[in-house]
């Protein structure tokens, strides 16, 4: 059986709530779960006591091969109860294959009117230095 620690959403609508849960990871999101390892109100301020975990119990279950979810994982790392690898993506911050199709037309233009530019005082010059 693979068990998962990962959250609950509990609350009403636009007022979310988590639990944070060790569940069977064949069981739905809100459905059955094994224990209750803390919570997570994300409407509280960052500074305050956002996430309760219960450090023992989420040890204890780490020990018995429960992976956590990413998030869950963000809250246990800040927390120093397990590691977190920081991930890399160099390419998030690029604009999308449109944009960047039509940044490259729009340099196209300016090379082109640039080129005509020089291309139009260029044989003015010439008649000045005679």
């Amino acid at each position: 059986m693979a068990l998962k620690i990962r959250l609950a959403r509990a609350g009403s609508k636009k007022r979310p709530y988590y639990h944070v849960v060790v569940a069977d990871a064949r069981s739905p999101r809100d459905g059955r779960f094994i224990e209750a390892l803390g919570s997570w109100n994300p409407l509280l301020p960052k500074d305050g006591e956002r996430v309760k975990v219960d450090a023992d119990r989420v040890k204890h279950w780490l020990s018995h091969g429960a992976q956590p979810t990413d998030r869950v994982l963000r809250f246990l790392d800040e927390a120093g109860i397990a590691k977190r690898e920081a991930r890399s993506n160099p390419n998030k911050a690029l604009p999308g294959k449109k944009a960047q199709e039509r940044a490259a037309l729009l340099k196209k233009a300016q090379e082109d009117a640039a080129a005509a530019a020089a291309a139009a005082t260029a044989p003015a010059e010439a008649a000045t230095a005679e």
